[in-house]
This record gives structure tokens, C-alpha cells and sequence, in this order.
């Protein structure tokens, strides 16, 4: 068990498998992961064109983040539920760059920021003072969702999906349900909303185990922006507590 998976505040997008954990905390106020959460097709679709089923609808979506070289936005997420029953919303912004670079920076109410360069994850918790670094894990072994917008998970290959509706979505988006393949012992399923004509993702959810509820939504999103590599650097600051979590077995 990860040492922060003692810590009932947070909820949080990762898996117990690969110990990786993209974490919104909640505010103090309250008793949290990415996380975050994307995004035409090589081929475009064409508006109010059928899809013949949601299958096929999970392979144009993959075959659409495969063709993306970089993406970036801003995000809302809302989490609902869980053991302790919170509710939270927290905003930030996201940059994203194939294959595995990523950066969230959570703004408000309380600023965090989770990094990978491609090989190393850094999880920031400025309130609490603690980077948390661990490796990246190896493309078999990522089934969130982050790690899918990152380019280490495959949308079509290591989840089964079914069509679905999420009352957080626009009505003219489609909603893809996503049962992870290999069961995760965190998260039920995952969901994701697609804007039909260009296949860009606008919301993301994830189901855990508690009964809680995170809802990702995605605005702004601006792709192919040939965002430069310091975006995806992180430099440990002076005088925080510094965790390392080693690989996961293979």
C-alpha cells in the first residue's frame, strides 16, 4: 500500500497496481485526481455522421489522440461521494504531450500541480509541503484516465465500452462507457462525453469504488501548439518532503 493511501481527505485518480496516484486533495475545510481528463479524427468524422457502434466509436476517439502531438486547456473537476461523503470543485489548467508528458496545475481553492516528463511523475502538494515522485508506469500497467489522454493507455485495446448517458454532458454529446479490462481495485468504470463532429473529449468521469464521483470538464482546449519541454519540468523546491515510490513489478 502507497503511504498516502492512508489519507481518507484525498481522493484520486491512480491505481494500487502501479502505486501512481494523480490526487485532488479536498480544501481544509472540508474532511479529493487527475488527474484530469480528450480532445478529428485522422480521418475527421463528418457532423451528424452514424457511428455503427460504441466500439468503433472507441477506436476513432483513440485514432484521434494518437494523431495529436500536444493539447492543452483548462479543466473544472467535481468530485461527489465516497467513504466520507464530501463534495469539491477545484479549476486549473492542463498540457498535455505524447507520448506520457503531462502537467495540471490545480489554481483554486488551493493550488497543487502534478508533472511527468515523460519517465518521472511528481505529485506537488504545496499546502502540505511533499513531492511525491515515482516512475511512470509502463504502457500495460496505465489505465486511468490521465494516462490515456497521456498516450500510455489505449482507449480501444484495455477498455470494452458500451454507450451511455452522463447528465453532466451536453445532450448532443455522445457518452462512452469504459469498463476497465483488467478489473481495478479503485475504480467501477470510467466515462467520457465526445463532441460528434470533431471527436474532442469535454468530459471525463471516473467511478470509484467508494461511491464517489469525479467529473473532469475540459474548456479551451487548443491542440498541436508545439508546446516547448520546460512545460513538462519539474524541479523539486527547497525545504519540502520528498517521497519516493519505487517501480511496480512488472
Amino acid at each position: 500500500m502507497c503511504d498516502f493511501e492512508r489519507r481518507d481527505s484525498r481522493r484520486a485518480f491512480y491505481s494500487r497496481r502501479t502505486c501512481y496516484r494523480v490526487r485532488v486533495r479536498m480544501p481544509r475545510s472540508t474532511p479529493l485526481v487527475l488527474l484530469a481528463p480528450l480532445v478529428a479524427l485522422l480521418m475527421v468524422a463528418r457532423p451528424g455522421a452514424q457511428v455503427p457502434d460504441a466500439a468503433d466509436l472507441a477506436q476513432r476517439v483513440q485514432a484521434r489522440y494518437a494523431g495529436l502531438s500536444d493539447f492543452s486547456g483548462d479543466f473544472v473537476q467535481a468530485y461527489e461521494g465516497g467513504v466520507l461523503r464530501t463534495r469539491t470543485t477545484e479549476r486549473g489548467t492542463f498540457a498535455i504531450r505524447q507520448p506520457g508528458q503531462f502537467r495540471f496545475v490545480y489554481e483554486a481553492p488551493e493550488r497543487k500541480e502534478f508533472v511527468s516528463d515523460g519517465v518521472t511523475i511528481y505529485s506537488h502538494l504545496i499546502a502540505d509541503r511533499q513531492v511525491i515522485v515515482m516512475p511512470m508506469p509502463a504502457p500495460g500497467q496505465a489505465t486511468t484516465p490521465v494516462l490515456f489522454l497521456a498516450g500510455r493507455a489505449n482507449l480501444a485495446r484495455d477498455f470494452p465500452a458500451s454507450f451511455t448517458t452522463l447528465p453532466e454532458a451536453a445532450a448532443n454529446f455522445t457518452a462512452l462507457r469504459l469498463v476497465p479490462r483488467q478489473p481495478d481495485p479503485d475504480y467501477e468504470w470510467f466515462a467520457l462525453a465526445v463532441e460528434p463532429s470533431s471527436l474532442q473529449i469535454r468530459v471525463l468521469v471516473a467511478a470509484d469504488r467508494q461511491g464517489g464521483r469525479s467529473v473532469f470538464t475540459f474548456t479551451n482546449v487548443k491542440e498541436n501548439r508545439r508546446l516547448p519541454d520546460n512545460t513538462f519540468r519539474f524541479r523539486v523546491p527547497r525545504g519540502v518532503d520528498v517521497i519516493h515510490h519505487a517501480a511496480p513489478p512488472a
